[in-house]
Order: structure tokens, then sequence, then C-alpha cells
């Protein structure tokens, strides 16, 4: 009879797709349950059959603390009805808030309890957790804010991305007409992003032939078409895109934030990046994801609250500057070197069937 484990995940896809992935490479050895709070349901998309709904609130209300307090209570509650249920053996999360409930009652009831740390960071749930933990899988051991008297839990393993990507490869634009610029603000949108490069994107055309692919909300999507069109660029504007992995193998560098899964699933597939971290992001792990690139000579990095003329200077070095561009896509390369699926599944089998 095959053991069963629970997959704590919600909130945004930085914490969907890695869920999903792990759900993908255990379902062969293990029954799988999977729960997710609602803003994490739109993510998960009609290919696991069972997901239960843990809707735990934010505690970061003081004047609803009391309430969201209580409410979380009824959540451990709940959870541990549902562990025992089902007759669940292991839980892994993938952090947030939204694991609370989940990784409490787990500790309640003595199960084994697996983390994941997808950012160079680590993030306030996991570091409550950690001792607690049996193992914690990071994509780095050089993680911000890590106890080192815990660190031995660390288990290092390859950026968790969907299958898909290791399959498919991006084109290269030396030979091309075009350079193709991706420009993404994540599963969240970036509306700043809209303003920031235009001024910079028409100059630049106008020198160099481009086609820009860009994300926005539905409601400027005629806008920044229109403005492309009206200057003879080439352009796709979406919003939202069911299968966002054949936009990818289209571009040649890309725009974007920096969440650990867009910039693990952009290095998969070779694209040099040009990361703009969001300044509010909670312990300033965007910032650190993107460095954790830069440093190994894979992207580049922009602050949101650069002039105009940083702005350019650096856009042009991206689209000009073939040598560095190049530079960048082999490191790439080798950074993913032993980045297969067969290496990640190994790992993460191994730990997990420890006893």
């Amino acid at each position: 009879m095959k053991k069963k484990i629970l997959i704590s995940t919600g909130g945004s896809g930085g914490h969907i797709i890695p869920a999903l992935s792990i759900y993908k490479h255990l379902s062969n050895q293990f029954d799988i349950i999977m729960t997710s709070d609602l803003r994490g349901i739109n993510y998960i998309g009609k290919d696991i059959s069972e997901v239960k709904i843990i809707n735990t609130p934010k505690l970061n209300n003081f004047f609803l603390l009391p309430f969201n307090l209580l409410k979380v209570f009824y959540l451990t509650i709940k959870s541990i009805i549902l562990f025992k249920n089902e007759k669940i053996d292991k839980i892994i999360s993938t952090g947030g808030y939204m694991s609370l409930p989940l990784c409490l009652s787990a500790k309640l009831l003595n199960l084994d309890i697996y983390l994941v740390e997808p950012n160079m960071v680590l993030g306030r749930a996991n570091k409550f957790f950690l001792k607690f933990c049996k193992k914690i899988f990071c994509y780095s051991d050089e993680i911000k804010n890590f106890p080192n008297y815990l660190k031995d839990k660390i288990v290092v393993i390859k950026p968790l991305v969907r299958e898909e990507f290791y399959q498919k490869q991006s084109t290269f634009s030396t030979g091309n007409k075009k350079f193709n610029l991706l420009i993404v603000g994540g599963s969240q949108g970036a509306g700043i992003f809209d303003s920031y490069f235009k001024n910079t994107i028409l100059m630049i055309s106008k020198k160099i032939p481009l086609k820009i692919i860009q994300q926005t909300n539905s409601s400027n999507k005629k806008y920044l078409k229109s403005l492309y069109d009206n200057n003879q660029i080439e352009n796709y504007i979406f919003s939202f895109e069911d299968k966002f992995i054949e936009i990818l193998q289209q571009v040649d560098a890309c725009i974007t934030r920096a969440g650990a899964t867009t910039l693990a699933e952009l290095s998969i597939l070779n694209i040099p990046f040009l990361a703009i971290p969001l300044p509010t992001a909670m312990d300033n792990h965007q910032l650190e994801n993107a460095k954790y690139y830069e440093k190994k000579g894979c992207s580049w990095i922009l602050d949101q609250n650069s002039s105009q003329e940083k702005i350019e200077k650096i856009l042009i070095e991206i689209i000009d500057n073939k040598n560095d561009f190049k530079r960048k896509k082999e490191n790439l390369k080798i950074l993913n070197y032993e980045n297969t699926w067969n290496n990640v599944n190994q790992k993460l089998l191994e730990n997990i069937n420890e006893n």
C-alpha cells in the first residue's frame, strides 16, 4: 500500500508551480492530496483531481488579528481531521502563511514535515517550522536568514520547474533579423512595466529591429498594442497565456520581476534576463534571487527607481552587445548542466523515503 503525502501550497504561481512539480515527481510512488487557499486554486488547473481548500487568512491586520487567530485555530482543527481521515503519513509545504494550520497540525500529530524554500531568503513560515521539519529543500546552501545550527537540514536541489521545460529549447537571435524581447510581470502582473520601458523601446526601435512580447492587464492591452503598432514595432500583447512556454521559446531575452520560479524557468531555457526586483517583496527576497544569477554571470539587475538614462543604457547593452549576451547564455547552460528531471526526482525521492 502506498504511503500518503499531503502537499500544502497556495498564493501565487511562485508557490503553486513548485508544488505541482513535486506532485508530478512523487505521484508514482505515493498517494498525494494537495491543499491550497482560494488564491492558489486558480493556478492549479485541471490536472490535479483532488485539491482541498484551506483558506488561511493573513495575520498582518492588527484590528482583525483576534478574528484571524480564531480562524487559524479552526483551520488547524479542520486540518487535524483531514490528516486523520485521509491517513496522511507526511506533509510537504512550499511555504507561505497559507501553510500555517497544516504544519501546526502535522507537528501536533508528530508527522514528518518537509519544507521547500525556492527563494534565496528563508521565508517566515519556513523559519517558524524549521526546527520541526525533517528536511528543507533549497536551491542553494547560502540562504539568507538561515540559522547556522540548522543548516544540516538543507537538501540542495535544482530549481523545481514544470516537466515540459526540460524538453524545450529557446531560439537565439544573432542570426535573426529582429531581437525578440519579452516583458513579463509574473503571475501577479507588474503594471509599472507598461510605462517603465516605453520611451526607451521607442527610441531603440529606430536603430535596432525589435519584436516586443509583453504581458499586461486586460484593460491595457489595446493601448499598448496601438502604441507599438503606430511606431511600426512588431508586437504580441497578452494578459494570460495558457501555453506560456511556447512564448518563451520565441524570445531572446526577458525583462522580469525576480520571483524564484520565473527566474528558474528562464534559466533552464537559457534565456538571459534583466531582473527588476519588486522593492516591496518580503525581506527583499526578490533582490537576493536576482543577485544569485547575476553573480554567476547569467543576468542583469536594474533598480526600479533607476533614471531613464540608466534604463536606456542597460537595454542597449542587452540588445546590442552580442558578446556579453552570448556569455550570459553560455553561463546559463553551464549552470543548468546537471539540471535534469531525473536528477531532481532522485534527490526528492531518496530524502523523502528516508526513515
